[in-house]
């Protein structure tokens, strides 16, 4: 028979993983109740509360402390825009989305990402759904988790383009450059992008984004670059001067018939997780255009388009990756450098030069 000691301490176990702190914050009680049960189902999430609108969640998150807030959009008393811009001035806090981005809904999702979001995720039409995006959802807040997020004192200003070398139309015509973007992908692309000529190389892009998100994204970039920048349609044609944008929800390939390039867009099953991927678009430009393709993988999560990105580099292709401190989530960076595939690690506002010189003519 074992005996008791007065006085003894309890047991201790060590090791065990922090759990990521989530506050919810949605003007639906439905929709409270579901993240939270939902959300609770995985070992590494606590829903430590939830808030129906930003008055409450302001008070919340001092009393909590959270490490992750998923956030509405249209909330009563104040809208999730004007909420996430003062919170990103005097409490900085990773924030995912969650948006039904209709069509104006897309537009106010934008501006969040603007505001200092790290990600964003359709919220199903239906209450009774929500249930099903759970798993996606958790996996943004894990990413989120681990972002880096800083306080914001105003609208950030994108360096002048002025010193970047521009290059000749004809030096570029049969350049690609392919980029694969994630978690923290929309400002990362946004800074990448709009520094760049009128005339550089034709671009293709996977960034990992909803279905609606993406045309809303490539119509905010093409207003901001000095070049046609579009959510990509079947059989578009990839030339210097234009850049393009998977769709959310399909995938996009590489193709060429004889000198000409052009994307294949199209649906199909999750690879990776992922539609689109960024591993289906990469291994297509590595078939396609060879040692005439750019790769660079931007931030994000998870290891889509490592297999790719060493598959341009078999083919010739120069390989860029982002540095881990640029990155919001150092992930597919992280998987692409591991490849031993990456002849460049850059941080983010030196990767656009660096792009640009790697397309020259040798």
């Amino acid at each position: 028979m074992g005996t008791n000691v007065v006085g003894a301490k309890p047991m201790v176990l060590t090791g065990q993983p922090k759990k990521i702190r989530v506050l919810v914050v949605d003007d639906s009680a439905v929709v409270r109740q579901i993240f939270q049960q939902e959300l609770s189902k995985d070992p590494q999430i606590e829903v430590v509360g939830v808030a129906p609108d930003p008055y409450i969640a302001r008070n919340r998150i001092v009393e909590l402390k959270p490490d992750v807030l998923t956030l509405d959009i249209e909330m009563p008393r104040m809208d999730g825009v004007t909420f996430l811009r003062k919170l990103m001035q005097h409490n900085p806090i990773p924030v995912v989305i969650v948006s039904s981005l209709a069509a104006k809904g897309g537009a106010l999702a934008l501006e969040a990402m603007d505001a200092g979001a790290v990600d964003i995720m359709c919220k199903p039409g239906s209450a009774f759904t929500v249930g099903d995006m759970s798993i996606e959802l958790i996996d943004k807040i894990k990413a989120a988790a681990s972002a880096r997020v800083t306080a914001r004192t105003g609208v950030p200003t994108i360096k002048s383009a002025a010193g970047l070398a521009s290059l000749s139309m004809t030096k570029t015509t049969n350049k690609v450059i392919a980029i694969g973007a994630s978690t923290g992908g929309t400002e990362a692309l946004t800074r990448v992008l709009t520094v760049l000529p009128a005339n550089c190389p034709g671009i293709v892009i996977v960034q990992h984004m909803p279905e609606h998100f993406s045309r809303s994204f490539a119509e905010r970039l093409d207003t901001l670059c000095p070049f046609e920048v579009k959510e990509a349609t079947d059989g578009d044609t990839v030339v210097p001067g234009r850049a393009l944008i998977a769709p959310g929800n399909f995938h996009m390939l590489m193709r060429r018939s004889g000198a000409r390039y052009f994307v294949q867009v199209k649906s199909g099953p999750l690879v990776g997780r992922h539609r689109p991927s960024v591993n289906v678009l990469f291994k297509s430009v590595a078939q396609y255009v060879g040692s005439n393709a750019v790769a660079v993988m931007l931030t994000g999560m998870g290891a889509d388009g490592a297999e790719g990105f060493k598959e341009m580099k078999d083919q010739g292709a120069k390989t860029i990756a982002q540095d881990e401190k640029s990155c919001v989530v150092f992930g597919m960076p992280k998987e692409a450098i591991a490849t031993g595939a990456c002849d460049h690690v850059l941080p983010l506002d030196h990767i656009s030069a660096k792009m640009l010189k790697l397309a020259e003519p040798e």
